[in-house]
């Protein structure tokens, strides 16, 4: 018997049109070029069975809950026209974003709180496909100096018999090159109108998902959201900036940053009302840096943090 080599993987995922009815991605259509792929293919929770016997021993378990977990990268990018969604898009929808696509300007992904899309998200591994429908999820975006920016998913779906199955052959062609994170490509670094020498900024939208398995139904919901990151950057001089004062009267403002040169290849994030934790420092290189912990607030709802594709 032939060993199966650890490299070998392929991710598909596509929009489901019915919760929970698996839309059956292809890898000609739905692949997806993902990285640092961590899959838990029997997620779920265990119930002891505490039979009372005359004698010691373990009465087993019954597991509950059962789902599928799965974690991954994928590189930032666009889609390499101004316009079009990129081919990671179906992955944003799933983790509570609706798209606008207006043509040849943006793709536009928002929050939402109601109407959640889900996917079918097929990992093939080791001979077999993991297979996982009605798929929900969260996401964090990471911006750091001197590397690839990268968005990390991690979705929750339920379980489908895992099955043998070849490799399918992968069309990745709407993946487009990333650019690398410096002063040339990210071309606005903004807090509450500063304009920062920056390390690094990060996101998360903080979805919470859970599992609801009832008699007569079962699912993946998205039940609350509540936004945080963090950017770290030089220490300004406080005449400059007072970010310990923003702080301490949880003063609310913009935090805007822009990456990519060349349309389609413009990733932007806004923030409205974006409220400063507590300041900390360190150093890079000697120099002093602060980290400045980020609570996106809503304004109007569900717009407290935005991305454009353009």
């Amino acid at each position: 018997m032939a060993s199966y080599q650890w490299k070998k993987k392929a991710l598909l995922a596509k929009v489901e049109t019915v919760y929970g009815t698996d839309a059956v991605p292809t890898g000609v259509a739905n692949a997806m070029q993902g990285m640092n792929v961590e899959l838990t293919p029997l997620d779920g929770d265990s119930i002891s069975r505490d039979i009372e016997l005359p004698y010691f021993g373990h009465n087993g378990e019954l597991m509950i809950k059962s789902h599928v977990s799965l974690s991954f990268d994928i590189e930032m990018a666009g889609s390499g026209a101004a316009g079009t969604a990129p081919a990671y898009a179906p992955l944003l929808r799933g983790c509570g974003h609706a798209e606008t696509l207006t043509a040849s300007v943006k793709a536009e992904y928002a929050r939402v709180s109601t109407a959640f899309e889900s996917l079918s998200i097929y990992f093939h591994f080791a001979g077999s496909v993991h297979k996982m429908i009605g798929s929900r999820g969260s996401v964090r975006a990471a911006i750091n100096a001197n590397g690839l920016p990268v968005w990390r998913f991690t979705f929750k779906g339920l379980l489908v018999a895992t099955a043998s199955a070849a490799l399918p052959a992968l069309t990745l062609t709407g993946f487009k090159n990333p650019q690398v994170v410096n002063k040339i490509n990210t071309t606005i670094f903004s807090v509450h109108g500063f304009n920062c020498i920056a390390q690094s900024f990060e996101a998360d939208w903080g979805n919470q998902i859970e599992g609801r398995f009832l008699i007569g139904a079962e699912s993946i919901e998205i039940v609350d959201s509540k936004p945080t990151g963090s950017v770290v950057i030089e220490s300004p001089d406080i005449t400059a900036k007072d970010f310990f004062a923003i702080a301490t009267n949880r003063t609310r403002a913009a935090v805007q940053v822009k990456h990519g040169v060349g349309a389609g290849n413009i990733i932007q994030f806004d923030a409205p009302a974006v409220e400063i934790g507590r300041p900390s420092y360190s150093q890079d290189q000697g120099v002093v840096m602060m980290t400045l912990p980020l609570i996106f607030a809503p304004v109007a709802g569900n717009d407290e943090l935005k991305v454009a594709i353009s």
